[in-house]
């Protein structure tokens, strides 16, 4: 018996020691990701290009780190400033950063279905949800922050758009009002009207105004996982606005 206990006992001591050393590895692990994405992103804000007159040659830079660059998106009030890269599918850069590296933060990335000059209605970016304001873990449901943060910047290499959003969704990644970028090619009446109908949070403000716009209106999309549901995706949707800086 004394035997059969002590068995059990070493049984018990190897798995709690397997156990805490596999938390200790899963905690180093997960350190290491959020690390990583913080290097990159610290990295590339020296080249963040410069809304205005004086794009083209910040972007020279960063074309010549990754031809793929195509834009640059900033939210305000969040830690969304990133360079915006599109691939050969929309799986390139799930877990490649913008260097090309495998990373689990990936990058932000332009649907492949959207026009790589934005010249689209509509445009869709993606990136992965993050703890601790990583890659696009600040696109935001709450009410009260959504109505106090509505703008940022998308900057382009030959002009810059202000951004100003106007309806956050919560909708599964089989929405094809939102995961199919062209069916908006020619209307985006469809799009408002699914904007008031689902939002979580809508500025109606905004809406009438981009409404007003007409078929100069153009519409960014920021997409990202959330736990709500199987496959979830929150969504942010803002109105692309020709920037008075390049006039």
């Amino acid at each position: 018996m004394r035997a059969a206990d002590f068995l059990v006992s070493a049984v018990v001591v190897l798995f709690l020691v397997v156990a805490g050393a596999y938390s200790a590895y899963a905690l180093w692990d997960n350190s290491q990701v959020y690390a990583a994405a913080d290097n990159v992103q610290a990295e590339l804000l020296q080249f963040k290009p410069k809304a205005g007159a004086d794009n083209g040659a910040s972007f020279e830079e960063l074309l010549g780190i990754n031809p793929d660059v195509c834009a640059w998106v900033t939210l305000d009030n969040t830690a969304i400033d990133y360079p915006v890269v599109q691939g050969e599918d929309n799986f390139t850069y799930v877990n490649t950063d913008v260097y090309g590296d495998f990373s689990l933060a990936g990058s932000i990335f332009l649907d492949v279905n959207c026009d790589k000059n934005f010249t689209d209605p509509y445009s869709l970016l993606y990136g992965h949800h993050m703890e601790e304001s990583k890659m696009f873990g600040d696109l935001y449901k709450d009410a009260e922050f959504f109505a106090e943060n509505t703008t940022g910047e998308l900057i382009l290499p030959d002009r810059t758009y202000d951004l100003q959003t106007f309806a956050c969704l919560l909708v599964p990644s089989s929405e094809s009002a939102i995961f199919q970028p062209q069916r908006w090619d020619s209307d985006l009446q469809g799009l408002y009207t699914f904007a008031q109908e689902n939002a979580l949070n809508l500025n109606t403000e905004t809406l009438a105004a981009m409404k007003a716009a007409g078929d100069d209106a153009q519409v960014l999309a920021l997409s990202t996982c959330s736990t709500e549901f199987t496959d979830a995706r929150t969504i942010l949707l803002a109105w692309m606005i020709p920037s008075a800086s390049d006039s």
